[in-house]
């Protein structure tokens, strides 16, 4: 009998450490999460402007905290706003801008970490054309590739224009995705120039054939640009989800801000270990490039300003009509909620 009941306790005994382990292993604790199952929507996730994202699902992060994550891929950052809107993501990893205009048009949406602080964008034309380039007025009349209509490098243009006092449609706008597809267009001179981020503007850089006229992944090109400090690239979503799921939002900040940390102490050689093969794009040495001219603008710890958002408020103001219509009705410390970057920067330190 005595036996017996030894064998009982260690086998519990057993038990118990298992589940103790399981736990260790799962700091989210899977059961507290109000939804384990999410969709992220991202425009572009090969785009060094998402870079942080790949990470956190390549290293395990969205895991580790008792998540299963889809992350369907958009041809730019408005249409993965459009799915959010439409019921089939749970949050979009995408570009500030959004939170303003959504706000603007009464849809409520908030930014709950941020990815990076510089927009990494840059505008390229053939030499020929930048050889003649000075300044946005140049751009009247032209074709311009962006990733999509509406998203970042389409309010990248936007902004070029509104500094020199012309409208969106004094330029035809076309969309041309984030990919390979947007250095064929210009190879194909289909456009007069290209609104776009790294790899693609590397990519163009490096065949010889085009210039960056306006680039703003240098500090200086962020201030000429934007005035200074900028939300950029981050994860938002609506007001009802992050209401409705906290632990779940806690979970995805918790997993973004420890793709940050790692970011921002790793080489490329092991940036370059962990993203996918295609990204590479067979050159290792031109990714590698482009990902030292990027790295900078990259955030450390997730955390928005109100200072930040508001220069993102002017540059919208100057050619976003819900935002000029909205007028003072915009609240900007309404969209972004830094509570659960706090959280997360306190646990991964």
């Amino acid at each position: 009998m005595v036996k017996k009941i030894i064998q009982i306790a260690a086998t519990m005994a057993i038990m118990l450490t298992s589940v103790v382990t399981i736990l260790a292993s799962n700091p989210a604790h899977a059961e507290a999460l109000e939804k384990r199952k999410i969709t992220i929507a991202v425009g572009g996730k090969s785009l060094f402007y998402y870079l942080p994202l790949t990470i956190a699902e390549r290293q395990g992060y969205f895991k580790d905290e008792g998540l299963e994550v889809e992350i369907p891929d958009f041809a730019g950052g408005a249409k993965a706003l459009q799915a959010l809107v439409g019921g089939s993501a749970d949050l979009v990893s995408g570009a500030f801008e959004h939170t303003i205009n959504m706000q603007a048009k009464k849809q409520p949406i908030k930014a709950v970490v941020l990815q990076a602080n510089f927009s990494s964008i840059a505008l390229v034309m053939p030499k020929d054309k930048a050889a003649k380039y000075k300044s946005a007025k140049d751009l009247k009349g032209l074709k311009i590739g962006v990733t999509a209509p509406g998203s970042s490098s389409n309010m990248f243009v936007n902004n070029l224009l509104a500094k020199e006092g012309l409208k969106p449609t004094d330029v035809s706008i076309v969309g041309t995705g984030a990919g390979a597809g947007a250095v064929a267009a210009m190879d194909k001179g289909e456009l007069d120039a290209m609104s776009n981020l790294d790899p693609v503007i590397s990519q163009l850089e490096a065949s010889g054939k085009y210039v960056a006229v306006a680039d703003s992944r240098t500090e200086r090109g962020m201030k000429d640009l934007y005035g200074g400090d900028y939300l950029a690239s981050c994860i938002y979503a609506t007001d009802e989800f992050i209401q409705k799921n906290p632990q779940t939002t806690q979970a995805v900040v918790n997993a973004m801000v420890r793709s940050l940390r790692w970011l921002a102490k790793a080489t490329p050689e092991q940036i370059m270990a962990v993203v996918p093969e295609a990204y590479l794009s067979g050159n290792r040495s031109l990714y590698k490039q482009a990902l030292l001219k990027n790295m900078i603008g990259y955030s450390t710890d997730g955390k928005m300003t109100l200072k930040a958002a508001q220069n993102v408020y002017n540059v919208l103001k100057q050619f976003e009509p819900s935002v000029i219509a909205a007028g003072d009705v915009i609240k900007l410390e309404r969209t972004f909620d830094n509570r659960f970057v706090v959280k997360a920067d306190a646990k991964y330190k």
